[in-house]
């Protein structure tokens, strides 16, 4: 800290993170490096095989290649300073990288909102409108949407990012949490945060409710489509060329929903850790998995990639 107007002001932070478990601290290390590694290789793979593969050149690929690279974002944004912070025990951030990674975090978790909801409309015109399909998910769209779903959600989180930090921080400069996130920061700002709480509600609102509201509909409207057919074979591809996509928004949209919409008074530290944990390194893990498992033609064009490496 240092001496300012007779007071004191903030000029770094320490992530508490994982301090509670000293014991653990090279388990965790060695747990976070491993699920780091998957999401890496997970993601990177999906990206490849979908630029590669002829037969994958649709536009539910495009938005899935996109959706890799969103991952490998998004985690990167947390999950390396996790790793510094359980090897050097040095949990201290600047100021400027907390505010830094804080405003990265936000933008790229309104995308992920966005693209799953994109994801969805796609999925929806293919099942729903399937003679129009190649018509309106032309390469045109797919590239308009993906852009802005990657955008949209820019200008308000840097302002949202600068609203918080201008919060004046005169007490602790402890973050019980991994990463800087809002709800630990509103909590060590001094005075009255209640404007702050409102806008947090209400980006979290537009930004996670709204899409989520919008895939919810999607989904609807494509199982009613889905059970009107004729054929068990149609149904069974229909079905499962949807329920990854459907496990993906849960896991992401349940987790995030509950962190960013619970009132301030219920907010709990390690609650709050936990769900962090599932939405910014346990979805991202899994969704190479979830989405290659579950889809053959994923799992053909992988087999593909390597008959031709070993040949």
């Amino acid at each position: 800290m240092r001496a300012e107007d007779n007071g004191s002001t903030i000029t770094q932070f320490v992530l508490l993170g994982f301090s509670d478990l000293p014991n653990l601290q090279g388990f965790l290390f060695g747990v976070f490096s491993i699920v780091y590694v998957i999401i890496l290789i997970g993601n990177s793979l999906i990206i490849i095989i979908t630029n590669l593969d002829a037969a994958l050149q649709k536009p539910m690929y495009f938005f899935l290649a996109n959706f890799s690279s969103l991952e490998i974002c998004y985690v990167s944004v947390t999950l390396p300073r996790i790793l510094v912070n359980l090897w050097t025990q040095d949990r201290s951030i600047s100021w400027l990288g907390c505010a830094t990674q804080m405003c990265f975090f936000l933008m790229l978790g309104a995308t992920e909102c966005f693209l799953l909801a994109v994801m969805a409309y796609d999925r929806y015109v293919a099942i729903c409108n399937p003679l129009h399909y190649p018509l309106i998910m032309n390469h045109k769209m797919c590239v308009q949407l993906a852009v802005g779903a990657w955008l949209s959600g820019i200008p308000v989180q840097i302002g949202q990012t600068c609203q918080v930090f201008s919060l004046p921080f005169c007490g602790s400069n402890q973050i019980n949490h991994f990463f800087c996130d809002i709800p630990p920061l509103i909590k060590l700002a001094c005075g009255d945060t209640s404007l702050n709480e409102m806008c947090v509600f209400v980006v979290a609102i537009l930004f996670a409710m709204i899409p989520f509201l919008f895939i919810l509909g999607s989904y609807v409207k494509i199982i009613s489509t889905i059970l009107k057919l004729s054929s068990a074979r149609g149904r069974s591809k229909a079905f499962s060329t949807c329920s990854s996509h459907i496990i993906v928004v849960l896991l992401f949209f349940g987790s995030a929903t509950i962190t960013y919409l619970r009132p301030k008074s219920i907010h709990s530290a390690g609650t709050d850790k936990m769900l962090s944990l599932l939405y910014t390194i346990v979805t991202p893990m899994f969704n190479p998995m979830i989405y290659s498992l579950r889809n053959k033609d994923v799992i053909a064009a992988l087999r593909r990639l390597l008959l031709k490496k070993i040949v």
